[in-house]
């Protein structure tokens, strides 16, 4: 971005700002031009009207992109509801709650623990935060998901077996903004049960100033490469599941939960049957002086879900796990949960404790040795149990 282009960028974001409890209003804005085609490598107009969700019973608002940018900015989490209004207007999802068991894979877990590495996730977040930004409106947005298409592809031509690779499917679900979500698909076995279970992380990142840099290492880089991780493990062990298996790496979170709105949506409108969903949002961060833990989410989260996880943690994993919170609309387990779905997100330690370079040019790999791969490694286990014990192992014939 030129400098010209920066200052007006600095000053659409902090112009003046005053916000009643229906709507935030923006006084007196600078005449600039908004349609940003004159930003390189963005497409967005930010004097487009979103309806927006700041609470789950908070009548949703019209405001502009730009507004979303400054509600973001200020800290606010919100489901920009626009093109998925009806979500969950089937709800609840008219299928047999199921019942989780304690932990009873043990010999099949440890064993594709035992595939588990540092070196890809190493490879795969330096290639995916090399990338001036993954923001869902801008050319290194799709640019960066043409690349994470790529890697599921190698990843799978690599370590899949012929006939566990006539199993599984890898597909775009298409966004009009250009930045797809991505999802991995192994068919199950079964006959009689087509509960899927999800595993899922963000692919794009943002910037509080949305046209500099964003690095995205942290959020949620981490969470992408910790599930590609956890898959890649899954199928170099010839993992073939009873229920049917996905991974998802949705688009536009930090656009309002965009992305995965679109898939629970499509989900809800076809009655895909869901067993179970979980979200993997920014994965490595230890905070200096600080006992090394992993966030189990407790609020906006199904609680039968959130328990089985947390029998995974003390069961396959050797950190603790400590519950926090983080209100509304915080990731994209909230869009499955308002579509009726039990969901639950996993995060690098209580809010308190997590990364303060987010959304910041800061949000990089090299920033600081609080920023762990051994750490993430930990959730590459707890994703490959949460897939393992409620998906099943087909048994061999």
């Amino acid at each position: 971005m030129k400098p010209t282009q920066t200052l007006i960028a600095f000053a659409l974001l902090f112009t003046t700002v005053s916000s009643t409890p229906a709507l935030l209003r923006v006084d007196n804005a600078p005449e600039y031009p908004l349609q940003l085609e004159s930003f390189e490598g963005f497409d967005w107009d930010l004097q487009e009207m979103r309806l927006v969700q700041m609470a789950p019973d908070a009548e949703p608002v019209w405001m502009t992109e730009l507004e979303k940018i400054q509600a973001k900015a200020a800290g606010l989490n919100f489901m920009d509801i626009t093109e998925a209004q009806d979500l969950g207007s089937l709800a609840p999802v008219q299928f047999q709650p199921p019942k989780f068991q304690k932990p009873s894979a043990m010999s099949a877990v440890k064993r594709v623990i035992k595939e588990l590495s540092t070196d890809g996730p190493v490879e795969n977040l330096q290639a995916f935060t090399s990338f001036r930004t993954r923001h869902y409106r801008s050319q290194w947005g799709r640019e960066s998901q043409k690349w994470l298409a790529q890697k599921i592809l190698d990843t799978t031509s690599k370590f899949a077996a012929k006939g566990l690779r006539d199993l599984i499917t890898i597909s775009e679900f298409p966004h009009s903004w250009g930045q797809n979500t991505m999802i991995v698909r192994i068919n199950g076995s079964s006959r009689t049960d087509d509960g899927v279970v999800i595993v899922s992380a963000h692919q794009d990142s943002t910037n509080f100033l949305p046209f500099l840099p964003a690095p995205g290492a942290d959020d949620d880089g981490s969470g992408s490469v910790t599930i590609l991780e956890a898959y890649r493990a899954l199928i170099a062990s010839d993992f073939r599941p009873v229920r049917p298996v996905e991974f998802h790496w949705y688009s536009a979170e930090e656009g309002g939960l965009l992305g995965s709105q679109a898939v629970a949506k499509d989900y809800e409108s076809r009655g895909v049957n869901v067993h179970a969903m979980s979200q993997f949002d920014m994965t490595a961060w230890v905070k200096a002086g600080t006992r090394e833990e992993l966030g189990i989410v407790v609020d906006f989260v199904d609680p039968e879900v959130t328990e089985m996880n947390k029998k995974l943690v003390d069961t396959y994993l050797d950190i603790p796990y400590v519950e926090t919170k983080c209100g509304y609309a915080c990731s994209d387990h909230a869009s499955w949960s308002k579509a009726g779905y039990r969901s639950s997100f996993a995060i690098e330690s209580t809010f308190e404790n997590s990364n303060k370079n987010i959304h910041s040019a800061n949000d990089r790999i090299d920033i600081s040795p609080e920023f762990s791969f051994t750490h993430m490694l930990e959730f590459s286990k707890l994703a490959v149990a949460f897939v393992i014990e409620l998906a099943g192992w087909t048994k061999s014939e």
